[in-house]
């Protein structure tokens, strides 16, 4: 079976373990707890980061909180935000009532490290276990032949890692479990093959470099099932939209994914030659 072959399998793998949790009670749970969750506007966002220092992950009212099964602590303080006021008028030339924006107020709003209560679904879990085939430092040295340095830091609002572009630098979250931090590697990788100058929009960004460590995990023989499936349709919107997006951009992940690949496989005939030589 070729490489290629190979990767449309697993590709296929993908789209399937999506399929079925898009279809699933527990992702109808995660739609409702998302839906309580408002988009805020950048002022809003600049006015929630400036209160919490950059520590806030999911932010909703004191009531929204509590239908969500979760109270605000006693003694926390609120996050102050901008809120719509909007009124009824009265159309002159019909009878219908139009909804009209007539100004602003502050409101409080908590962020979840404030509340105590029932966990929220989640349909993305962070991967658990140790790396004992050193998957992570042969994805390390991947990296440094493509002009990345890795650093394994303390990163903000659940954040796993990232890639920047202008510095070549990769991060990778420090407190993560081994395999979640292979995983994460391989996804930075994904951005870094796939993403320079991409203008295809975050959520095909993520999708496509996800869909990269889950082939790379799987030839590492990394199951990734429960982290990646959730991923992709969150970025995505859902079964069929991510199903759409994979296969369209299934030659540039299964690129990506076969470079990496074909690295590794590199260098672990490089080591053998040098074991062997000496």
């Amino acid at each position: 079976m070729s490489s290629s072959t190979r990767t449309a399998d697993v590709l296929d793998r993908l789209t399937a373990g999506i399929s079925q949790l898009t279809s699933s009670t527990a992702w109808q749970q995660w739609l409702v707890v998302q839906s309580r969750f408002h988009q805020y506007s950048f002022g809003n966002t600049l006015l929630i980061l400036s209160q919490t220092e950059g520590r806030a992950t999911r932010v909703a009212g004191f009531h929204a909180w509590r239908k969500l099964g979760r109270n605000v602590r006693k003694g926390e303080r609120a996050i102050w935000i901008f809120a719509p006021m909007t009124r009824r008028v009265q159309s002159d030339d019909t009878d219908e009532k139009t909804v009209v924006l007539s100004g602003f107020k502050v409101v409080p709003v908590f962020d979840i490290a404030q509340t105590d209560g029932e966990p929220l679904p989640e349909i993305a879990t962070r991967l658990q276990g140790d790396d004992p085939s050193g998957s992570y430092s042969r994805l390390r040295q991947l990296a440094h032949s493509l002009g990345y340095g890795v650093e394994e830091d303390y990163l903000p609002d659940e954040v796993n890692g990232d890639c920047n572009f202008t510095k070549r630098t990769i991060r990778v979250e420090v407190r993560n479990d081994e395999r979640q931090q292979v995983k994460t590697l391989a996804h930075e990788l994904g951005h870094a093959l796939l993403h320079e100058g991409f203008g295809g929009g975050r959520d095909l960004a993520e999708l496509e470099a996800e869909s990269v460590a889950y082939i790379v995990c799987a030839k590492l023989g990394i199951n990734s099932d429960d982290y990646t499936f959730g991923y992709v349709a969150a970025w995505s919107g859902g079964g069929g939209e991510a199903i759409s997006a994979i296969k369209s951009a299934g030659g540039r992940i299964q690129q990506a994914a076969d470079t990496i690949l074909a690295r590794l496989e590199a260098g672990e005939e490089a080591s053998s030659v040098e074991a062997v030589a000496a």
